[in-house]
C-alpha cells in the first residue's frame, strides 16, 4: 500500500467523495492544478481518523482491565501469565517508576494522569505503524504537535500554580543590581526562545522518527512482500518504545523543572 494510505482510506472514500463534490458546489479554492485543497492533498484526516482508533482501542482495554482490578483485594495478586492486565500494569509501573525517580514520589502520582495517558497514546499510536496497511497517527505533524502544545500549557500552568507569578522570575537568571538589567533581558530572551523551542522538538522529533521508521518498513515489505523482514520490525519495535520515552521522558522533566523549588 502506497505511503500515506491506509486501510482507513476504504472507510474515507465516500467522505472525500462527498465533501470534494460540496467544494465544488460551494466554490472552494482551487491550487495551481486546478484542484480544490482537499483533492490536491492539502487536507487530510487519516490521522484523525487513526487517533481515533487508537483512542477506541485504549478505551475498551481499559475496560477490560477496569473489569479485572475493580475488586482490589484481587488485584493485589498479580497474574501468573501475561496478559492484558499485565501488560497494562507494566506501562503504568515503567511510568511511575521513571517520574519518581526525576520528581519524587508525591509529585509522580500527582502527575501520573497526563504522563501516563501520553505513555499509552504514543506507544499505540507508533505500534499501529508496525501493522502492515496502517499508518501511526504519530507520523503526522499535527498529531504530535497537540501533544507537544498540551504538555507545554500543563507545564506553566503548574510552576505558575506552584511559585505564583514568581515563577517567570527565572526567566531572568540571578536577580541582582539594576545595572545587570542588559544581561537579564538577553537572558530572558534566550529562556523564552528554549521554551518555545520545547514543544516544537518535543512534535518534530516524534513525527520524524516515526516518519521514517514507517518508511523504512513500508519499503522492506514492499521489496519482500512474501517474507517477513523480522529485523526490521524488531528495529520497530525498540523505535516505538524509545520515542515513548524520550517523549515522556522529556514531558518529566520540563515539569519538574517548573514545579521545582530552588533549595531543590
Amino acid at each position: 500500500m502506497p505511503h500515506g494510505h491506509s486501510w482507513f482510506d476504504l472507510l474515507l472514500g465516500t467522505f472525500y467523495k462527498n465533501v470534494e463534490g460540496a467544494g465544488h458546489v460551494l466554490g472552494w479554492p482551487f491550487n495551481d492544478e486546478g484542484k480544490t485543497w482537499l483533492e490536491g492533498g492539502h487536507i487530510g484526516v487519516q490521522n484523525v481518523v487513526a487517533s481515533t482508533f487508537v483512542l477506541i482501542v485504549l478505551t475498551l482495554i481499559g475496560l477490560a482491565v477496569l473489569g479485572k482490578v475493580r475488586n482490589t483485594k484481587n488485584a493485589l495478586v498479580p497474574e501468573d501469565r501475561f496478559t492484558l492486565r499485565t501488560f497494562v500494569e507494566l506501562i503504568v509501573s515503567a511510568t511511575y517508576g521513571m517520574m519518581s525517580d526525576m520528581m519524587g514520589p508525591k509529585a509522580a502520582k500527582y502527575f501520573l494522569p497526563l504522563i501516563g495517558t501520553a505513555a499509552f497514546l504514543i506507544f499505540f499510536s507508533n505500534a499501529m505503524g508496525l501493522v502492515p496497511g496502517f499508518l501511526p497517527p504519530t507520523d503526522n505533524l499535527s498529531t504530535t504537535a497537540a501533544y507537544a502544545i498540551i504538555i507545554f500549557i500543563a507545564t506553566h500552568i503548574y510552576g505558575v500554580k506552584e511559585h505564583g507569578l514568581s515563577y517567570f522570575k527565572h526567566f531572568f537568571g540571578p536577580i541582582i543590581k539594576w545595572y545587570a538589567l542588559p544581561l537579564m533581558l538577553l537572558i530572558f530572551v534566550i529562556e523564552v526562545i528554549s521554551h518555545i523551542v520545547r514543544p516544537v522538538t518535543l512534535a518534530v522529533r516524534l513525527t520524524a522518527n516515526m516518519f521514517a521508521d514507517h518508511m523504512v518498513l513500508t519499503i522492506f515489505l514492499g521489496l519482500l512482500p512474501f517474507v517477513v523482514p523480522v529485523p526490521m520490525y524488531l528495529l520497530g519495535v525498540i523505535v516505538v518504545t524509545v520515542q515513548t520515552l524520550v517523549f515522556c521522558l522529556l514531558s518529566t522533566v520540563y515539569i519538574s523543572m517548573a514545579i521545582a523549588h530552588e533549595e531543590h
